[in-house]
């Protein structure tokens, strides 16, 4: 074992069942709905502002091509202890800034607790549950983006 293994555990931030639960709680909730959620987790981030890195990371995944305006992207820097939730117009225009606080605050309640995949299951739901409210799901909707978790550096 040389000093890199020290440096770079090799334990995953995630186990497989807690991304499974992840990806199970983005399904579910799109599945309510025409919206799209995004969770896009590092280890640091490359800006002052969260928001800022949550924004060049939702431009960059092209969630604001979603039919209705109505992306979620989920921003999570382990690290650097910061996290975003970025909400294209559609969404933003009807839950306001207030909405997106509150669900901060939630979330970050669950991670001083060092509950991170429940938080983000949680907050998945929350985050569903408006998108189901203002962009109900009909039958000719279709996932407009992968449903996965994206892991940056």
């Amino acid at each position: 074992m040389g000093i890199f293994s020290r440096l770079f555990p090799s334990k995953p931030l995630f186990i497989n069942e807690e991304q499974q639960r992840i990806v199970a709680a983005i399904r579910a909730a799109e599945k309510r709905t025409s919206g799209e959620i995004r969770v896009f987790i590092e280890s640091r981030c490359s800006y002052v502002d969260a928001v800022d890195r949550a924004a060049e990371i939702f431009f960059g995944l092209k969630m604001d091509k979603t039919e209705d305006r109505n992306g979620v992207l989920l921003y999570i820097a382990m690290k650097d202890h910061q996290l975003a939730i970025f909400g294209d117009k559609g969404i933003h225009e009807k839950v306001g800034t207030d909405f997106w606080n509150h669900e901060v605050k939630h979330i970050l309640k669950e991670f001083s607790q060092h509950h991170y995949a429940d938080g983000i299951v949680t907050i998945v739901t929350e985050i569903g549950e408006a998108l189901v409210t203002h962009f109900p799901y009909e039958h000719e909707d279709r996932n407009e983006l992968p449903d996965d978790i994206v892991f940056g550096k």
